[in-house]
């Protein structure tokens, strides 16, 4: 009896672990799904902006001037009596499409410099390496302000600043992936296969480390939208009366005691989007995550 008793438990616990563990990526793929779904609505309404305003986001009416949120202006208005909810949807433009633009150019700046380094080595490696060292070395947000003020402000400018602080980590982490992949067996096969090293970076290389920089690209979403809407504050991104969420708030900062839902609306706009993006990246990394895939392929085995 003790025998028997003693022999199930493990195998009892095990079940339980296997159960958990299904129950638990079941969860995770729901989740993901709604975030892509809310991530996807977000995308839609900064294509479609212009369709979607109920006012003209531009249009002017004095009289109209700092209303508070009603049924007529569910967001209220603005101090030139503009419809802050129009401001807002038109404003998802910028704020998406610029976004997008910088984590793409970062991504792959980056990837193509790391994977560079790690696949050469030698003197290129150790230049390109100090030089991200050097990058790294500055206050991100202070370094791309320096860059933003120097290059006159605009949001090609503020990208452009923040492109020359985002490469680094990209190129890091490719670095690493690359000269952990470069002495496996299966390249030794490929090159024996008769491959040349371009086929060996865009067919070998680059399908094996892409998941890391994916998942990276979608954690960096928040990030980089936060920093541009700073800039944006403080004069060096979007420039007025152009509606983007972080101009919007640098207009009306004076407003905040006397008209708060100013301030308010766009924040609550980028609070939302960069949550909805955050969390997103959050379940991205959970899902390709190794280790737990790995370790629910054992438990079903």
């Amino acid at each position: 009896m003790t025998a028997d008793a003693s022999g199930s438990r493990p195998e009892s616990q095990a079940s339980v672990t296997v159960r958990e563990q299904r129950v638990r990526r079941d969860h995770t793929g729901a989740k993901l799904a709604v975030l892509a779904v809310l991530a996807a609505l977000v995308i839609v309404v900064a294509v479609f902006a212009p369709l979607l305003c109920p006012y003209d986001p531009y249009a002017q009416d004095l009289s109209a001037a700092l209303q508070a949120p009603g049924p007529s202006h569910v967001a209220g208005t603005d101090r030139y009596g503009r419809d802050l909810l129009s401001r807002i949807v038109m404003g998802t433009r910028p704020s998406i499409f610029a976004t997008l633009a910088l984590v793409a150019l970062v991504a792959s700046i980056g990837t193509a410099i790391g994977v560079v380094c790690g696949w050469k080595s030698g003197r290129l490696d150790v230049v390109l390496m100090r030089t991200s060292d050097l990058f790294l070395a500055f206050p991100g947000l202070v370094f791309a302000l320096a860059v933003a003020g120097v290059l006159g402000g605009g949001i090609l400018n503020a990208v452009v600043a923040l492109a020359a602080i985002g490469w680094p980590k990209y190129a890091r982490i490719a670095r690493g992936l690359t000269l952990a992949q470069k002495g496996e067996p299966y390249l030794a096969a490929a090159r024996l296969a008769g491959c040349t090293t371009t086929q060996l970076v865009f067919s070998h290389i680059l399908p094996n480390i892409a998941g890391p920089i994916l998942v990276t690209a979608m954690l960096d979403i928040g990030t980089m939208m936060m920093e541009l809407a700073g800039l944006s504050f403080l004069g060096l991104g979007v420039r007025p009366p152009a509606a983007e969420w972080g101009s919007m708030m640098s207009e009306n900062r004076s407003l905040l005691q006397t008209a708060p839902w100013t301030i308010v609306a766009p924040g609550i706009a980028i609070f939302v989007t960069v949550m909805i993006f955050n969390l997103l990246g959050d379940t991205i990394r959970d899902r390709m995550d190794p280790a737990r895939r790995g370790s629910v392929r054992r438990g079903v085995g």
